[in-house]
C-alpha cells in the first residue's frame, strides 16, 4: 500500500479508439511524487493523446487514470484542474496585453472566473506568491512588462508560472522548448529540475539533448504502446528504440 501512496499518477490499461484505430493501446504508466518523467516517440505515437486523456479533454474507451488515488476518467476537465493537474499546451496561451504580474494574478486560484476577479484583492499573501513564482520563472525583473514584449522563451516560462501559481501536484508540458534559443533551453532545463522538487512533472519532448538533461525516467511510445521505459541511458541503448525512433 505504501507504494501507492508514493505515486502521483497511475495509468492502467488505458485505451482510446478513434473509429477503430487505437491511438493509445492498453497503456500502463506510473509517476512517482517529485518525478520528472519524459515521454518521447515518433509523430503519431499517441503522446499528446495521453496528456489529453489525463486532463479530461479526451475520454478513454477503457482503463483507469488515478491521480493521488482519485479516478480521473469520469471527471470533467475543470474538476481535474481543481484536483491539482496543470497542463501547458505547445503554443503559449498568455494574455499578451497584460503585464507579467497581471498574468500571474489572473491565474491565482481566487482570482479566476468573473466573480473571483471582481472580489479579488491583491493581499500580501498573493503578492508574496506572485513574487516567488516570478523568481522561479526568471521574470522577477519583468513584472511590469507587457507579456507581448517578452521573448518566445519568456512567454513559455510565463505560462509555466501561470500554472505554478495554482500549485498543481502534477504539471504536464507539451514540447516546452520548441523554438527556444540554446540559452533558453538550458535555463528551461534548470527551471524544470527546480519545479519537480515538490511536484511530479510529465513532459513530452523531441529534443534528446534536453531530455537527457532533465529526465528521471523516460518512456518511449510507439503506435500507442510502450516500446521501452527506464533512464535515458537504458532507453538510448535499447535496440528497439534505436530502430524505431533514434535511428531515423
Amino acid at each position: 500500500m505504501n507504494y501507492e501512496n508514493s505515486l502521483t499518477l497511475a495509468i492502467e490499461d488505458l485505451t482510446v479508439s478513434f473509429d477503430g484505430f487505437k491511438a493509445v493501446d492498453a497503456l500502463n504508466l506510473y509517476l512517482d511524487k517529485n518525478e520528472l518523467h519524459v515521454v518521447i516517440g515518433p509523430n503519431g505515437a499517441g503522446k499528446t493523446t495521453v496528456l489529453d486523456l489525463i486532463c479530461g479533454k479526451t475520454k478513454s474507451t477503457s482503463g483507469s487514470i488515478k491521480f493521488l488515488n482519485k479516478e480521473l476518467t469520469k471527471m470533467p476537465e475543470h474538476e481535474i484542474v481543481r484536483a491539482g493537474v496543470g497542463r501547458k499546451f505547445q503554443t503559449p496561451s498568455i494574455y499578451e496585453n497584460l503585464t507579467v504580474l497581471e498574468n500571474l494574478e489572473v491565474s491565482y486560484p481566487e482570482g479566476r472566473g468573473v466573480i473571483g476577479s471582481l472580489l479579488f484583492k491583491r493581499t500580501d499573501k498573493v503578492r508574496t506568491k506572485i513574487h516567488e513564482v516570478a523568481e522561479q520563472i526568471m521574470l522577477v525583473d519583468s513584472l511590469d512588462t507587457e507579456a507581448a514584449l517578452l521573448s518566445h522563451g519568456q512567454k513559455q516560462w510565463l505560462e509555466i508560472g501561470m500554472l505554478l501559481i495554482q500549485d498543481p501536484q502534477l504539471l504536464m508540458l507539451d514540447e516546452p522548448v520548441a523554438g527556444m534559443s540554446v540559452k533558453e533551453r538550458e535555463q528551461t532545463a534548470e527551471l524544470l529540475n527546480k519545479i519537480s522538487e515538490g511536484r511530479s512533472v510529465l513532459v513530452i519532448e523531441h529534443d534528446m539533448e534536453f531530455v537527457a538533461r532533465i529526465a528521471d525516467k523516460v518512456t518511449v511510445l510507439h503506435q500507442g504502446k510502450i516500446l521501452a521505459a527506464g533512464n535515458m541511458k537504458e532507453v538510448q541503448n535499447d535496440p528497439k528504440v534505436i530502430e524505431v525512433y533514434l535511428g531515423h
